[in-house]
């Protein structure tokens, strides 16, 4: 059984990748190419929320589930690459996800 915590913060890394890459590929270029600045200003602020929200659920994560050093701050360098979060998710997350099923299934 997935743990509430890996499942929020798979939700809380798709939101954050998704407002990233909101801001990089529609809010820049309509702020850049036809003056509109408005767009950051929403899509950045949301992102920016997102992404502490995101550093703040990584780091509860190291400690919940005694993530190594490297673990954590990989999952911070995904959160600054575009596609990193989903990634990152793919690749550790799962991994995670289905280590704890099968703890779950052999208790």
């Amino acid at each position: 059984m997935v743990s509430a915590s890996l499942k929020g913060f798979r939700i809380i890394s798709y939101l954050e990748g998704i407002s990233f890459l909101l801001l990089l590929g529609i809010a820049m270029p309509l702020k850049y190419w036809f003056d509109m600045p408005l767009a950051v200003t929403v899509t950045g602020m949301a992102h920016g929320i997102l992404f502490v929200i995101y550093l703040l659920a990584v780091a509860y994560l190291m400690i919940a589930f005694r993530w190594s050093f490297m673990k954590g701050l990989l999952a911070v360098v995904a959160s600054v690459v575009p596609f990193g979060p989903f990634i990152f998710d793919a690749k550790m997350i799962k991994a995670e996800t289905a280590a704890s099923d099968k703890a779950a299934s052999e208790a």
